[in-house]
């Protein structure tokens, strides 16, 4: 048992750390010496770095977000897929619920986003969480990432509203999860965390949708 708090402590804290490095912020800073925080939606995310300073520099964003991402995961994965010297079945609140590889990546993922949305570097005031969960997906199942991708992309396409295409391309994770049977109760559970992470991050935008004054996305900049 002890082992399992050390192992999920030693997977979290990293992946909270790097979550809490924000490309946004990192690239206003070093490529326009401005805070994106002060600028558009005051968001510190892709849509609203590109909305404010175009297609430069929107690459560097992109690679820094799911780098942070990408190396939690997997590590996370990595560590609890180790985790094999203990009886996982003799632990009451585990037993067959999950496999632990997939619950390493999941909770590593869910501590990144959690870093993304509240960085500790900046005050706590952070992203929404839309890249990085996009970027935890591509690691978890390319099924469930093309589901939630494709859906993101649809959505966004025909609304034109990228936060409404991020909510409903991500409330199809936990969906598609249980529909493929990938991982057991605590898998879906962390699952459902994220999404609700992410919702919750958009409720400006919830209450700018609900009274027609959401900003639509375009590529004329």
């Amino acid at each position: 048992m002890m082992k399992f708090f050390i192992l999920l402590l030693i997977s979290a804290i990293p992946a909270y750390l790097l979550g809490s490095a924000n490309g946004a912020i990192i690239a206003s800073k070093y490529l326009y010496r401005k805070d994106i925080r002060n600028f558009g939606s005051g968001n510190p995310g892709l849509t609203n770095f590109y909305r404010v300073f175009g297609k430069g520099g929107t690459l560097l964003v992109i690679f820094i977000d799911a780098f942070k991402t990408l190396a939690p995961v997997i590590i996370g994965g990595w560590l609890f897929g180790r985790f094999t010297d203990l009886e996982l079945s003799n632990i009451w609140f585990l037993g067959r619920f999950f496999g632990v590889s997939l619950f390493g990546q999941t909770i590593a993922g869910f501590f990144v986003m959690l870093g993304h949305c509240f960085p500790v570097f900046y005050k706590f005031r952070g992203g929404k969480g839309v890249m990085a969960l996009g970027a935890i997906l591509i690691i978890l199942d390319w099924r469930i990432a093309i589901i939630s991708w494709g859906t993101f992309i649809i959505m966004t396409a025909m609304t034109r509203f990228v936060s409404l295409g991020a909510m409903i391309g991500a409330t199809t994770f936990p969906v598609v999860q249980l529909i493929l049977r990938l991982g057991g109760f605590w898998e879906i559970i962390v699952s459902f965390m994220c999404v609700a992470l992410l919702i919750a991050r958009h409720s400006p935008n919830i209450k700018r949708l609900i009274i027609g004054e959401e900003s639509r996305f375009s590529f004329r900049n």
